[in-house]
């Protein structure tokens, strides 16, 4: 059979395409299975709870309740409360501090990378070691010593008091300016290192080309290196914004009960008020902001892409 038909005989042997998709099929198989298993399956639970009536004493009933989303805007059981906008206010804050502790990251690291991204490779190795060497330390750990410097007895006032500014000249220990020294000192690391791999890339070529066709240091930086190293940027921006969103460790110990971010109100709803439906509908909400800054990312950049392609 094979002689007289060999279409048949080269359909029964296994292509290299298809071979080499069915080896990706494997070794993706079980990473498959545990973001399944191990993320979706827990983020599926929680939205289940969030539209759960909440336990009296804890966990949850299970009959469907839909005002825990209301619950952020006012709306509780069925009926208008008195419009108090205080979860609004928390979130829009979580957003404000989000923003600018990725503003002051950037400003740090964009030009600490693009120094050190000119050093030699040892010298290199070296300050890249440096920027992840808090990671060898716990975050509390950290978060304390910065306590012990920005409290009013601390480093900052006695260097202040040392030069003449009078004793405890700064105040800064539980305010919001503790709460972003905090973020960006634990965000640092997440900025630095996508753009330091944005700029190790950038062909210098290019840079001294701007530079002999009679471009300024500023105008061969914003017309060549900032798009050019653009893609570190953004990276660098969503990998700080998402986790310094539903941050709830530095706004407790450095913000204290002055500075709320909606992270604690998870945790609050969770461990204290043991109301697992509504900290579940404060995570969604957290979970659908992040995904609507992703989609608009992404849909930014196809559309950049798009573009490229046109004018090429």
């Amino acid at each position: 059979v094979c002689a007289c038909h060999p279409v048949r005989q080269r359909d029964l042997t296994m292509t290299p395409a298809k071979r080499k998709n069915l080896h990706l099929s494997l070794l993706l198989g079980p990473v498959t299975v545990f973001l399944a298993i191990f993320f979706i399956g827990p983020l599926t639970i929680m939205l289940v709870y969030s539209f759960l009536e909440p336990g009296l004493y804890g966990g949850v009933e299970w009959s469907f309740y839909h005002h825990n989303f209301g619950r952020i805007l006012g709306w509780a059981d069925g009926e208008w409360e008195e419009f108090n906008p205080v979860y609004i206010r928390i979130f829009l804050q979580s957003i404000e501090l989000a923003l600018i502790t990725v503003f002051f990251s950037l400003i740090v690291c964009y030009p600490a990378a693009y120094w050190v991204s000119r050093l030699p490779e040892q010298l290199k190795t070296f300050f890249i070691f440096m920027i992840t060497l808090p990671f060898f330390v716990s975050l509390i750990v950290r978060l304390y010593a910065w306590m012990l410097i920005l409290r009013p007895s601390g480093f900052i006032n006695h260097i202040l008091e040392a030069v003449g500014f009078g004793e405890r000249a700064l105040d800064l220990m539980f305010s919001q300016t503790a709460v972003i020294i905090g973020l960006v000192y634990v965000m640092v690391p997440f900025m630095f290192l996508p753009i330091y791999a944005s700029i190790e890339k950038l062909d210098m070529a290019l840079v001294e080309a701007s530079g002999d066709l009679g471009a300024n240091k500023f105008q061969t930086f914003r017309r060549v290196i900032i798009p050019l190293t653009l893609p570190g940027v953004v990276g660098g921006s969503i990998i700080v914004f998402i986790p310094t969103l539903g941050n709830f460790v530095v706004p407790d110990l450095l913000g204290g009960a002055k500075v709320v971010m909606i992270g604690n109100l998870v945790e609050q709803s969770f461990l204290s008020a043991r109301n697992w439906p509504f900290g579940s509908a404060l995570a969604m909400l957290i979970m659908s902001t992040v995904l609507i800054f992703l989609l608009i990312y992404v849909t930014r950049m196809s559309r950049g892409q798009v573009v490229e392609n046109i004018r090429g």
